[in-house]
């Protein structure tokens, strides 16, 4: 549930100075702001929720950071005030992750994104050059992935009914995980298969839209035009999402 202070928040009254027309609030991953040669800035004009905010006419606000997951959705989502600030005036709110949770993670997520964190930083490029030899090798077998689907699709729904609570005709959309080519996966992606079917029947339920990423950016990734890391895309990439997002916005507006 959303906290107190995003009730409180959402309460108080606009200010003069804001523009009037609505939001496009995308809490996503890494895959909504990296292009061919790697991360942009939130206001790129190429990257699809500014290509989508340019074709409705609205204003963006992305949220986002690589590797994040539903659970990171969520966590922004009631915990971010950039968030909170932009719900009142949003137009529809898009939960563009979940790709992350399909891949294998067969070293425990947290030691990734602990390292960091390790002191001196000569043992923190030894185990991060450890994590990077095993990761692609371990890979093979498929599973564990980053987040099982069940577990996924409760972070969105929990996100679902926080934004209901505010706004109730606020209009959510999802999305089905993006395919990658990536050998720092070791090329597989076996968790996708589940994921789609727990997503699908989620979204049977709420009535959630889905925007295939897959379906829009399959050709790109293997094209050879995408980002050479295998898993972001290129700008054909980004385009394909924005018109497959525009046409489902359109429908839900």
């Amino acid at each position: 549930m959303i906290g107190d202070e995003v009730s409180a928040g959402a309460a108080e009254p606009a200010s003069t100075d804001e523009s009037d027309r609505p939001v496009l609030l995308v809490i996503a991953d890494s895959l909504s702001y990296f292009g061919p040669k790697g991360g942009l800035p939130a206001d790129h004009p190429k990257i699809w929720p500014n290509l989508v905010g340019a074709e409705l006419d609205w204003d963006v606000e992305l949220i986002g950071r690589i590797g994040w997951t539903c659970r990171d959705a969520y966590w922004a989502l009631i915990g971010d005030p950039r968030v909170w600030a932009a719900v009142p005036r949003a137009g529809a709110v898009v939960f563009a992750v979940g790709g992350m949770d399909t891949l294998p993670s067969p070293l425990p997520t947290a030691l990734r994104e602990l390292i960091r964190y390790v002191r001196p930083p000569v043992l923190r490029r030894g185990v991060r050059g450890t994590y990077n030899w095993l990761q692609p090798k371990l890979s093979k077998l498929g599973r564990p992935v980053a987040l099982p689907p069940k577990v996924s699709v409760d972070y969105l729904e929990q996100s679902r009914e926080a934004l209901a609570q505010l706004r109730p005709d606020l209009p959510v959309v999802a999305v089905l995980p993006s395919v990658h080519n990536c050998a720092a996966y070791g090329h597989v992606h076996s968790g996708r298969e589940r994921a789609v079917k727990a997503l699908r029947a989620w979204s049977a339920k709420t009535s959630v839209p889905l925007v295939d990423l897959g379906e829009a950016v399959r050709e790109d990734v293997f094209s050879g035009d995408a980002n050479p890391d295998g898993i972001h895309w290129g700008w054909a990439g980004h385009t394909a999402v924005a018109n497959a997002m525009v046409k489902t916005l359109q429908e839900v507006r």
